[in-house]
């Protein structure tokens, strides 16, 4: 599933990720973060937790919040990429990546999906006994 969102870069992370999963009509029900390190998220040199802002342990010292943080700050030129995990029971990985720095006409822009190619998945897909039940 790829889709092009976009997005103000004044807006914070937290936004953007509210914003990423409403796209892919996902309950906005857990924590998530944003890390520089695709492999092992754990190894990454530069991350943002919700865990920062509802006052739980970070992953480590230099972990910021997604809250505060503009999505400029975080990413600020084309082809910055970053992996977005929600949901760390589950385990959601969106790559997300700057295409493109566009000056805004207003500052209250409204995310926009310009491109979306692919099936979206199931959030919380029906479990095998719900679909053996509904199959018979």
């Amino acid at each position: 599933m790829i889709m092009i969102i976009l997005f103000a870069g004044t807006k914070s992370l937290y936004n953007f990720a509210k914003v990423i999963t409403q796209a892919f009509n996902f309950y906005f029900d857990h924590c998530f973060g944003f890390y520089d390190n695709f492999q092992r998220y754990h190894d990454s040199k530069k991350a943002y937790e919700l865990f920062v802002d509802i006052g739980e342990e970070p992953l480590t010292s230099i972990t910021k919040g997604v809250k505060r943080t503009k999505i400029q700050q975080a990413f600020k030129n084309p082809g910055d990429k970053m992996p977005f995990l929600f949901d760390y029971g589950d385990g959601w990985y969106f790559a997300v990546e700057l295409k493109e720095i566009k000056n805004a006409e207003k500052w209250d822009l409204k995310p926009v999906i310009l491109e979306s190619v692919g099936e979206v998945p199931l959030q919380y897909p029906p479990c095998e006994d719900e679909f053996e039940e509904n199959e018979a």
